[in-house]
Order: structure tokens, then sequence, then C-alpha cells
């Protein structure tokens, strides 16, 4: 019985990291897409921008990993 919770925890935790990349990822590539391809920005990537989509995608990760514990939390 304590293993099985063990492994469901383990494939909650696996889940969750899994999300966060994903989360991380998609901000990080639709910021960039942003400042590439928006109208009247410079249709350039610089320093700045890869600075704010890496913020952009760090927000994306923390705020899907809270709402998947907070849903979690919810459940169990």
């Amino acid at each position: 019985m304590i293993d099985q919770q063990q492994g469901q925890d383990e494939a909650w935790k696996t889940r969750r990291r899994r999300a966060g990349i994903a989360a991380f990822v998609a901000g990080l590539v639709v910021t960039l897409a942003f400042f590439a391809f928006f109208p009247g920005l410079p249709h350039v990537i610089d320093w700045g921008a890869i600075v704010v989509s890496l913020i952009v995608g760090a927000l994306a990760r923390w705020a899907c990993q809270s709402w998947m514990t907070k849903r979690h939390s919810e459940l169990v």
C-alpha cells in the first residue's frame, strides 16, 4: 500500500515537472515570437528580448506548477 502511494507521488511529480518544462518552453517561444513578428517592433531579437522571454518562461513555469499543486491538494 505504501509502495503504491509512493509510486503515485512519483508519477505526479514527474507530470508536474514535465508540465513545468512545457510551460517554460511555451512562454519562451511565444514571447520570442512576439518580439520577432509583432508589427511596429524592430524585428530584432536582442538581449533584452531574450531576458524578457526567459522571465516570461519562468513565470509561466511557476504559474503552471502552482496551479497543478493547488489542484492536487484539492483532490487529495
